[in-house]
């Protein structure tokens, strides 16, 4: 019997929107880097893109736990020696949510031109509304444990 491998002509996508209000930023991460690879799908296969399209709403509601939010950090690099700076999460949320929220995601893909691929369906908004009504998005349901609890 041979393993069954998908053609790129039979891969459906489809859209999916998620309300990040209150949501934990890895647990949503961790989610969403899912439906971008195309891991709930049947037919998935590691060397193809087979994911679907995700769009992420109030970006600038995600909160970290534990305290992350001032121990974590950030980095970039400019490329040249002493180049590097670095801010906390909570910086990075305060000054561009849509972009921190990128980034998280952007580090559970694979790193090669296939995780780049990936992430161009990923859409991130810092507010409540979206361009992207026209491809009519489905809501889609995260498991509770990724909201946070609030004591």
């Amino acid at each position: 019997m041979r393993t069954y491998s998908p053609k790129a002509s039979e891969i459906t996508r489809e859209w999916w929107v998620i309300d990040a209000e209150g949501m934990v930023l890895g647990r949503l991460a961790t989610e969403v880097a899912r439906v971008l690879r195309g891991k709930h799908k049947a037919m998935f296969a590691p060397n193809l893109d087979c994911g679907d399209h995700v769009i992420i709403v109030n970006a600038e509601k995600v909160v970290l736990t534990s305290g992350k939010a001032e121990k974590k950090k950030v980095w970039r690099h400019s490329g040249f020696p002493g180049g590097i700076k670095s801010m906390s999460y909570s910086d990075a949320l305060d000054r561009k949510p849509a972009e921190a929220v990128r980034r998280t995601i952007k580090g559970m893909l694979p790193k090669n031109r296939l995780g780049a691929q990936m992430l161009t369906k990923l859409k991130v908004y810092a507010g409540p509304t979206h361009p992207h009504a026209a491809q009519q998005p489905k809501e889609l349901e995260i498991d509770s444990r990724a909201r946070a609890r609030v004591s």
